[in-house]
């Protein structure tokens, strides 16, 4: 497969995009019915050429009339280099100068300018354009950059701009095909015996037939069918390369511009933006916090409301850190540009680049949205990791999760991550998926996990514990199982909370009574002790000591069975230790003796009534001293 660079046409309508691309390559991008009868362009248009050096232009014409910019938007994010293109008979127009606004504010680096229609004027006023050309790319990417006249009816000036061009592409860096694959979205039909297919300008990785992509933000699944890579049959698809992918198990219905076609699980929808928003000088008002804005990015364009965060107002010309609200989400990653269009009447405002696709709703005129920005600037770096894993919170993320919102994958966020991992700067909670917590995090979360506990035992000192969902339900209702019981190990390991069954305590912390409460303790006791084997119920023991409140009563029973004074036969009936070790004793030993025993022989060996007899052998069933055989009882083997 050669060597592809994405080329753009761009410039006011009817200055001879379209005629130029058909005279260098002799394909007519004017497809539609609706662009042959009216002689303008509408939709985006596709060609190819391969220049001297053995590198293939991939061509993208784009619509020149203002009706159509969003469409002119859609096909300029893919671009590698931009000929901008000026009618000698024309200058400089709207769309002109709306066109290299909108290359600027997308990135673009490389390119030159056309003349066109060279043959429609003389030389002298061939001079004045070449010179008001010269002024207009003042101060952007195009100064300095060759200008050369042409005519695509006569052919004149086609080999030094394919000799210009050459030169130039010999220049760049190319499109490294690592990472990631992403496909923009800007067509989608149906070809008959094929079914759905989608084209675009990959802009990053590689992905071969047979293997699986999400379609994006739509969160659909699919698997490429096939690859054509301008209508030739190709293997796979790489970045830089204009690309034709068949889906298989999607409907063309399902699909529409502005979707990305990408590798699993390496983009996630967004729909609030961190931006920095660059208003351009050209504008007369400044652009007020929450204005109701268009944004293109990619090929997909969304209504929104931007907020400015640091400003009530926007001077043109100034730029400034913002947050987009979007409508619907988007597919992006941080380091996309992005373009902005006025609601109505429908101009270019300006445009950026994109920070993070998961930040928090910020509060306006705060320092930490400022750190923010200041950790973005300074690119992908373990701070910045660590910035993402603390406004992610108590849950923190997968190595997943952080690797979208870095826009890093594989051995590249391995090592980035390494040393921080390595020295508990970032803390690894193993499991199924390992979730990553900044240190601060974690270590805040042990803080207030230590200071729950002890506010637990001062107000309820009579309870051993707090259940464990009780603490975690405190320390957050959203906080992740495993990272809680991870919390939990290396406390308990650190000796600061112990951990007995379901409910957990400080290490240091003890029931202790007050000399009131031990005399609480002393009466119920002696209450269950001296009932012997027909105890009361709790309502009966709670009115034979009224003296006792009925808060303190409870909790005195709870502290009598932990300690083992009381045992619960069923639900409300409890026996003191002493006399059911008694009977259990003597059960034990008629059975050993006799074998077996029924409900009536219990009835004479206990001297109960059935009120009492039943309970205590159920009882005796569950902790596995007898087994039910029938209607009698047999001591439980082992």
């Amino acid at each position: 497969m050669k060597k592809e660079v994405i080329l753009g046409t761009a410039g006011h309508v009817d200055h001879g995009k379209t005629s130029l691309v058909k005279a260098l390559t002799g394909v007519d991008t004017d497809r539609l019915k609706e662009e042959k009868e009216r002689g303008i362009t509408i939709e985006l248009g596709f060609a190819h050429l391969d220049l001297p050096c053995g590198i293939r232009l991939g061509i993208v014409d784009v619509p020149g009339h203002e009706r159509f910019v969003k469409n002119m938007v859609a096909g300029a994010g893919g671009m590698d280099l931009v000929v901008m293109i000026i009618a000698a008979d024309e200058g400089i127009m709207p769309q002109t100068r709306e066109h290299l606004e909108i290359c600027s504010l997308l990135g673009l680096a490389h390119g030159l300018v056309v003349v066109t229609k060279k043959d429609m004027v003389d030389a002298d006023w061939l001079e004045l354009v070449e010179s008001e050309v010269a002024d207009f790319v003042a101060g952007t990417f195009l100064e300095g950059r060759p200008v050369i006249p042409v005519s695509s009816v006569t052919g004149e000036g086609l080999p030094e701009l394919l000799s210009a061009l050459d030169q130039l592409v010999r220049g760049m860096t190319l499109a490294e095909a690592s990472g990631p694959f992403r496909l923009p979205v800007d067509r989608v039909f149906t070809m008959k015996g094929f079914g759905t297919v989608v084209t675009g300008t990959a802009i990053s990785g590689r992905i071969r037939t047979g293997e699986p992509v999400a379609i994006l933000p739509s969160g659909l699944a699919a698997r490429i069918r096939g690859i054509q890579v301008h209508g030739e049959e190709a293997a796979e698809a790489v970045a830089g390369a204009r690309t034709a992918i068949n889906l298989q198990g999607v409907d063309k219905e399902a699909i529409h511009r502005g979707e990305v076609v990408a590798t699993p699980g390496t983009l996630v929808p967004s729909r609030i933006l961190d931006a920095v928003f660059l208003l351009l000088s050209r504008h007369k008002k400044s652009l007020k916090s929450r204005t109701r804005i268009r944004v293109h990015v990619g090929t997909d364009e969304v209504l929104a409301r931007m907020v400015l965060l640091e400003t009530e107002e926007l001077a043109p010309g100034e730029s400034a850190p913002v947050q987009l609200f979007l409508e619907r989400p988007v597919a992006v990653w941080p380091g996309d540009r992005y373009v902005v269009r006025s609601y109505s009447p429908v101009t270019t405002l300006g445009g950026g680049v994109i920070e993070s696709t998961a930040p928090r709703r910020r509060r306006r005129f705060r320092a930490g949205n400022l750190e923010a920005f200041a950790l973005y600037r300074q690119g992908v770096t373990e701070e910045l990791a660590r910035f993402h894993l603390r406004e992610a919170g108590v849950n923190g993320l997968t190595h997943e999760e952080l690797a979208v919102r870095l826009a890093l994958f594989g051995k590249k966020l391995a090592r980035l991550l390494d040393p921080a991992v390595g020295s508990r700067r970032i803390v690894v909670v193993s499991g199924e998926r390992q979730r990553l917590l900044d240190a601060s995090v974690y270590a805040d979360l042990k803080t207030r996990a230590a200071e729950a506990l002890a506010v637990f035992h001062r107000d309820s000192p009579l309870k051993p514990g707090i259940s464990k969902e009780e603490l975690r339900y405190r320390l957050s209702p959203k906080l992740d199982g495993r990272i809680f019981q991870f919390l939990l190990q290396e406390l308990t390991q650190a000796g600061t909370v112990a951990v007995d069954g379901a409910d957990v305590r400080l290490a240091s912390h003890r029931v202790s009574l007050k000399e009131d409460e031990e005399g609480f303790r002393q009466a119920l006791a002696t209450l269950y002790r001296e009932a012997g084997l027909a105890p009361p119920t709790l309502k009966e023991a709670q009115a034979a000591l009224a003296q006792v409140p009925p808060q303190s009563f409870k909790e005195m029973l709870e502290v009598l069975f932990r300690e083992g004074t009381l045992v619960k036969v069923k639900e409300d009936l409890f026996y003191h230790h002493a006399p059911l070790a008694d009977i259990h004793q003597r059960l034990a030993g008629f059975l050993k003796e006799h074998g077996e025993i029924d409900a009536g022989g219990f009835k004479e060996l206990s001297g109960l009534t059935r009120k009492f007899s039943i309970p205590l052998l159920e009882y005796f069933d569950r902790i596995k001293l007898t087994i039910r055989v029938g209607d009698k009882r047999v001591l439980r083997a082992g």
